[in-house]
């Protein structure tokens, strides 16, 4: 029977979503392939040069990428493409940074392509003169070289290593529960590689990944995580998991400034900045770090990015459930925190039990008629905020709520003056980011064990919050359909219940609107991670 992929000289690859083989071929196809659009029936994927490389960094080569191709396939493969794939697997690693009793030296297996780098304007400034085995190196150019080579379509192999960090004996504590397989090979492909990122979903357990590394290399280790919440969560599972003590642990946040073999920091503070300086640059050296965690690696402010160019000696582990970013910058995830080291569909932890099974709809709601005409004479941005805050949507949370009277329930917004209303019309609590984290803390301690059936939280809640036992989420506002968004707030559901009961995520949109329009954004996450979502009118709850 012929298989559910097209594959098109544009290196665009469609995908049969009712062919019976279709889950199989998503999974294959999602190593490689970056998914641009996902309607009912055919969803669309694109095979980019830096989705081959991060493919062929986590140990997929040419041959496997054609032969799973050929494998789903319902016509023939464009030569073109075939050729193109193998010639951009090729490219991976034919440019080397090594090091020497001098320092760092750019190399290559042929001469022509070091000549061609090397005659470029911005890497020629990175560099310092020939050497008997290629070029030298800047002492301080290793992160930025790897950039510019990466946009030159030249990704380099950096073998230069790193400096071992002030040694930390660190253990895990497996007394009551065990490194899950995908645990153990996610840390040691990462410590294998030396740099780089894990991509697992949210509830699969991305700290004991973490964890995990900590345990193996033994070293001073800097951790920066989204926010102060996110920080102590880190920490209790540190104490939890680890021979790490409470002396062995500390907090550089807004509100506590100490520093120990482990440092859990926030990207906040470390791009605060006063008379135009980064205030607290100096905690990057402040200790030997021999490993730096990056939790949540696609939110990276950009003033990371350059911190972490200075960095490379470091070994650096991204963990991410999405390595999508907003604004375009995976190349920089690629070149400064390392390719991807391993990555583990959504729905293969999900068949494993260690996260639960989600149903996904998009209830669309329509606006009165007075709402309307204001949307109809409206600029752009005021009506994506007019369908987003639509005053629709509050009488559908209720009946949401009433059919799911048992479950516990985010809901998630974006616009505070629509959160306060929903919070005081409903009389639920509700969290934000002017929140106190004593106060976030003990919220989020009565919705776990279960004094809260339900909680209002803004954007605040999308990132390292652990709340296992919510099973429903209505997400009533976004960010302009950002599939990393999505993958946060469905990520809130996905902890094991333990009941074994699913999750149910819900979207409000304003139907014809731009927020239906940007809803299809959102679809897309939750298509590349092979769930389906089902489309129903607010008649219907």
């Amino acid at each position: 029977m012929p298989g559910p992929l097209i594959v098109q000289s544009d290196r665009t690859v469609l995908l049969e979503t009712d062919h019976p083989e279709a889950q199989d071929a998503r999974h294959e196809l999602a190593i490689f392939a970056e998914l641009e659009r996902a309607p009912e029936h055919i969803h669309t994927y694109r095979i980019t040069r830096l989705g081959l490389w991060n493919a062929r960094a986590a140990g997929h080569d040419a041959d496997f990428i054609i032969s799973s191709l050929e494998r789903w396939k319902k016509y023939d493969l464009p030569e073109g493409v075939v050729q193109e794939i193998r010639n951009t697997i090729s490219r991976f690693g034919r440019l080397k940074i090594d090091r020497d009793s001098a320092g760092l030296v750019l190399s290559a297996d042929s001469d022509a392509i070091l000549v061609e780098v090397s005659s470029n304007k911005k890497v020629a400034e990175l560099l310092d003169g020939p050497t008997e085995k290629g070029m030298r190196v800047r002492d301080w150019a290793r992160g930025q070289l790897k950039q510019q080579l990466l946009k030159l379509g030249w990704p380099a192999e950096d073998n230069a290593g790193f400096t071992p960090g002030a040694p930390h004996p660190i253990s895990l504590n497996q007394q009551g529960w065990e490194l899950r397989d995908y645990q153990r090979e996610a840390a040691q492909k990462f410590e294998m590689g030396g740099s780089g990122v894990v991509v697992l979903p949210c509830g699969a357990g991305k700290t004991i990944v973490g964890a995990a590394a900590m345990a193996s290399i033994a070293t001073n280790t800097l951790i920066l995580v989204t926010n102060t919440v996110a920080a102590r969560q880190w920490r209790d599972e540190l104490l939890a998991k680890t021979s790490l003590t409470e002396d062995e642990i500390a907090e550089y946040s807004g509100s506590s400034k100490e520093i120990a073999p482990i440092t859990i920091a926030t990207y906040q503070i470390l791009t605060t900045k006063r008379g135009g300086e980064f205030a607290h640059l100096a905690l990057l050296n402040a200790r030997d770090w021999g490993l730096i965690v990056y939790d949540e690696v696609h939110l990276l402010p950009a003033p990371i990015f350059k911190m972490t160019a200075d960095l490379q000696a470091r070994r650096r582990l991204g963990l991410t459930a999405t390595l999508v970013r907003e604004d375009g910058r995976e190349s920089d995830v690629f070149s400064l925190i390392g390719p991807k080291r391993f990555d583990a569909p959504w729905k293969d932890i999900e068949a494993q039990g260690y996260i639960a099974p989600a149903n996904c709809f998009e209830v669309r709601v329509s606006l009165p008629d007075e709402q309307r005409m204001d949307y109809a004479i409206a600029d752009s941005d005021t009506r994506f905020r007019i369908a987003a805050t639509a005053q629709a949507k509050i009488p559908l949370i209720k009946s949401l709520l009433a059919k799911h009277m048992d479950e516990p329930a985010l809901i998630i917004g974006q616009y505070l003056d629509q959160i306060d209303q929903v919070a005081e019309e409903l009389n639920i609590p509700k969290l934000t980011g002017q929140t106190e984290v004593d106060e976030r803390e003990r919220l989020f301690k009565e919705f776990r064990e279960g004094r809260l059936k339900a909680l209002v939280v803004s954007k605040v809640a999308n990132f390292s919050i652990d709340l296992p036992e919510a099973s429903v989420a209505i997400q009533i506002s976004g960010a302009f359909g950002s599939r990393q968004e999505e993958a946060q707030r469905l990520g809130r559901l996905l902890r094991p219940k333990q009941d074994g009961r699913s999750a149910t995520f819900y979207t409000l949109i304003a139907r014809d609107t731009v927020e239906q329009d940007f809803a299809q954004n959102r679809q897309r996450f939750l298509a590349e991670q092979g769930y389906s979502y089902e489309i129903v009118d607010a008649e219907q709850i």
